[in-house]
């Protein structure tokens, strides 16, 4: 399956997908950071830098992205659509022109009460068919919680044949992760280590990710779905 990854950061979301057995084929991020580091792990793979302005690329399967958080976010003012960081607009613009099967989102906990009714009905509206999940970084063996939302739509021609195993595949797959796989991709990592060049871009971007192993996850049960047909 090829996927397209918005707001990519340094590559979470794909380095998840890819380990279900994906295919990213170009990134979205405008961080010149981030940036760098995919383009150090993925050479080769184009990276548009607005989210606002990708041309069609055509023959995308899955379009994922943790969208900013900001508006959302308990660390903010919580403005919802009103923050000019709102950019959920934007990737449903690209859902619209690619017309994937799947798509996955993240967000904070926030979205839930500020802006997920308006997301799930503007997937719904153009013919999508949505499920959500409460899925924490500690669901999955990590040292923090880490709280976070992920929607799942697959596109209505294929919700009944494919979407109805996603929820008890997501669960199911829980049971594959544990404490070890979290701690040896992790636990050497010293948040407060002198010396490192551009070091708080290298928090700041660890910060903003998302944990692969969820999207690993999700990225299974929608293979294992999709191939079902």
């Amino acid at each position: 399956m090829n996927v397209l990854d918005l707001f990519s950061g340094i590559g979470g979301f794909s380095l998840g997908l890819e380990r279900a057995g994906m295919r990213t084929v170009a990134f979205c991020e405008r961080d010149e950071f981030c940036r760098a580091v995919l383009a150090k792990h993925w050479p080769g793979i184009h990276c548009y830098d607005d989210v606002r302005s990708i041309p069609r690329i055509g023959g995308i399967d899955l379009v994922c992205g943790g969208f900013p958080c900001q508006p959302w976010s308990s660390a903010g003012k919580q403005l919802g659509a009103e923050d000019d960081r709102h950019l959920w607009p934007a990737m449903l613009e690209v859902i619209k022109a690619e017309r994937p099967y799947w798509v996955v989102g993240e967000n904070v906990a926030g979205i839930i009460r500020l802006g997920l009714d308006q997301v799930l009905s503007d997937l719904e509206g153009i013919g999508y068919a949505c499920r959500t999940f409460d899925i924490p970084a500690c669901a999955i063996g990590a040292d923090h919680i880490r709280r976070r939302v992920w929607i799942v739509a697959s596109d209505t021609n294929s919700a009944q044949r494919e979407g109805r195993g996603i929820s008890s595949g997501v669960h199911a797959e829980y049971s594959d992760f544990g404490d070890p796989r979290w701690r040896e991709d992790q636990s050497s990592m010293d948040r407060a280590a002198h010396g490192i060049p551009r070091q708080l871009d290298r928090l700041r971007a660890i910060g903003n990710s998302v944990v692969p192993q969820i999207p690993e996850i999700i990225g299974r049960a929608i293979m294992k779905a999709h191939h079902a047909r």
